[in-house]
């Protein structure tokens, strides 16, 4: 299986190397691509240091820009499977080859990388955990199935999905709306659990007023999905 690992990256040069050095370390058979989103630091120059393919988008996208831009460089290269992490170093390489498998054997279209299918040492705020559950339980409600995790990031597709989201890819918060997107489109989903790590430095962007609308934003665009 050709496999390309997509990290969107803004302003993470204080990260970057390291994800991207501890991917190649684990897993030096896949390809690793840095879709910089407009940084205004070093990530691109520190992507490409530690061996990484780099896209510098010349303006900022947002998340939901960048990781489509991925998919689309995917696609006409020809990969059979993308596996996208968060370039601050919260998922761990070493589950890689996990959602690999899950792709492969179980025949899957679209693996979701867990904190929550198993118990693990994961620990979120308050506001977070708000956030996780009732987009875990809204979402099983739209999908007719059981979710866990589903702002989770870490995710692995087919060449089946590589092609729905190189055409679309939600723009603002993309991780909760993708799922129904996908699943309404017959995509066959499947979450297995991960370790996810504490952020390697710099500060998240959530804070509880943009928790609320987040809420707010994605529940809303997914009751309008077509």
């Amino acid at each position: 299986m050709k496999a390309m690992v997509a990290i969107p990256a803004y302003n993470e040069e204080k990260n970057i190397f390291s994800v991207v050095e501890a991917v190649k370390f684990h897993h030096p058979e896949v390809d690793v691509v840095v879709i910089n989103d407009g940084s205004r630091d070093n990530t691109g120059r520190e992507a490409q240091r530690a061996g990484a393919f780099v896209i510098n988008l010349p303006q900022n996208l947002g998340i939901g820009g960048a990781v489509q831009t991925g998919y689309i460089y995917a696609k006409k290269k020809g990969y059979d499977a993308v596996i996208q992490i968060d370039g601050d170093g919260q998922h761990n390489p070493k589950d890689l080859s996990k959602m690999l498998e899950a792709i492969e054997k179980d025949k899957v279209d679209m693996v979701i990388g867990s904190r929550f299918v198993e118990k693990t040492d994961y620990k979120s705020s308050s506001m977070r955990k708000l956030g996780i559950n009732f987009f875990s339980r809204f979402v099983s409600f739209m999908c007719k199935e059981d979710f866990s995790d589903t702002t989770s990031g870490y995710r692995a597709v087919n060449k089946k999905v590589i092609e729905l989201f190189a055409r679309y890819y939600p723009r603002d918060y993309p991780e909760v709306e993708t799922i129904v997107y996908a699943s309404k489109r017959g995509v066959r989903i499947k979450e297995i659990s991960v370790d996810m790590n504490e952020r390697q430095g710099g500060k998240s962007s959530i804070t509880p007023i943009r928790s609320i609308y987040y809420m707010i934003k994605v529940t809303c665009a997914i009751l309008l999905q077509p």
